[in-house]
């Protein structure tokens, strides 16, 4: 009984931290904000000198314009949270984003499509998938973050096999090319929950996806 408390205090309190990253806005004036960016940049292209916060440099990574605050409206600082913790963790970098697609756009489009999955911010369960979430919060703080790099893969997968192009990302209003016929929820949003609701997945790592980033 008590370690059901504890465990359940854990939770919420894990669930907390991961629901005010998810109201923290992006604040370019914000040094650690900055800092962040910098960080993105570094990991991204490792060796290769940053020559400011607003520069034609950031097209390169895949943000619309010369000052990538403004490409986090719609998912927040979290967005650039978790490009960062992707590049640092899987060493992925921005090298799709010359020819293919735009990476870093694709990643906050990642984000916000994640937070909707989820529905965290109800305050009870409205879907089985938040709840399966949950557990795997309780087990693992940074299982959002894990989330967001197996979902990141999974897009880049089938957008290589539908032989997609950089022009496509734009004109089909960004990830909106992988969706179903007469459906607005990108397919790889469906497999993700497919996944999560696999009686042997328990964790993030478990779910077959994952292999992708090994």
């Amino acid at each position: 009984m008590v370690r059901r408390v504890e465990g359940q205090l854990g939770l919420e309190e894990r669930l907390n931290r991961l629901r005010h990253r998810m109201k923290v806005y992006f604040d370019g004036s914000r040094p650690d904000h900055q800092e962040a960016l910098r960080a993105l940049w570094s990991a991204t292209y490792p060796g290769k000198e940053l020559h400011g916060l607003i520069s034609d440099q950031w097209k390169e990574m895949g943000w619309q314009g010369r000052d990538p605050s403004t490409d986090f409206r719609g998912a927040g600082f979290i967005s650039l949270e978790n490009l960062l913790f992707f590049a640092k963790t899987f060493s992925q970098g921005g090298n799709r984003s010359a020819w293919e697609y735009p990476f870093a756009v694709a990643g906050v489009n990642i984000t916000f499509m994640i937070m909707q999955m989820l529905d965290l911010d109800a305050l009870k369960p409205r879907t089985f998938i938040r709840s399966v979430f949950l557990q795997m919060l309780s087990e693992n703080e940074w299982a959002f973050d894990l989330l967001y790099c197996v979902a990141f893969v999974v897009m880049d997968k089938q957008w290589l096999e539908k032989n997609a192009t950089y022009m496509e990302f734009n004109v089909r209003e960004k990830l909106n090319i992988l969706t179903f016929p007469n459906n607005k929820r990108p397919i790889f949003e469906t497999q993700l929950e497919r996944e999560l609701l696999m009686d042997d997945v328990l964790r993030i790592e478990d779910m077959p996806s994952y292999t992708l980033l090994c």
